[in-house]
């Protein structure tokens, strides 16, 4: 009769085995939150309530990379962070956005006291300058409200069409198009 510690013939011996050594697991180092998953105060720190979204992953901690089937916020368009360091006063932060609407404001101004052309291409060149800020500056606060390349197109679509608006203008228009007066009556009869 074999000895029990030895195999069968034909059969291949186990190796031994050593016993698995015992120790816990060490914590999963968490992963960095993307600036524009981040909820806060607009600098993308947490907010108070920030923990209750740590509650949902799973058992084990980990992060899911899905989207949750249930959103509590927007994602701050790209580029809509400060446009000045955060110790700066609150209209230095916004200085983007405060050129356009002061140029806008100086535009209506102009129109409303009777130069009307002159007040369309002002508001017209602050859109294109709105548009051409929003493609060289890396953050421009309130100015960013959609993605970059939406709001470029946006902002300098409709900076165009005003300024071309204000250069056929009436009396004397400065930009004369040919078919433009058969196009208007055309449409309007």
């Amino acid at each position: 009769m074999p000895a029990e510690h030895e195999p069968e013939p034909g059969t291949v011996p186990e190796p031994a085995r050593a016993p698995a050594p015992t120790r816990a697991a060490a914590p999963a180092a968490p992963r960095p939150v993307p600036s524009w998953a981040r909820k806060g105060d607009g600098d993308g720190g947490p907010t108070p309530g920030a923990a209750d979204a740590d509650e949902a992953d799973g058992a084990d901690g980990a992060k899911s990379r899905r989207f949750p089937s249930v959103t509590r916020d927007t994602a701050r368009p790209e580029g809509g962070g400060r446009a000045a360091p955060g110790d700066a006063p609150a209209p230095a932060r916004q200085w983007p956005m405060l050129a356009v609407l002061a140029a806008t404001a100086a535009g209506l101004l102009l129109t409303a006291v009777g130069h009307a052309r002159g007040g369309c291409l002002l508001i017209g060149i602050a859109m294109i300058a709105g548009s051409l800020m929003r493609r060289l500056l890396p953050s421009v606060g309130m100015l960013a409200v959609r993605s970059r390349f939406t709001d470029m197109v946006t902002y300098g679509l409709l900076g165009v069409a005003i300024t071309l608006l204000a250069l056929v203008m009436e009396p004397k228009p400065w930009l004369n198009v040919p078919f433009l007066e058969t196009a208007v009556r055309f449409t309007v009869r």
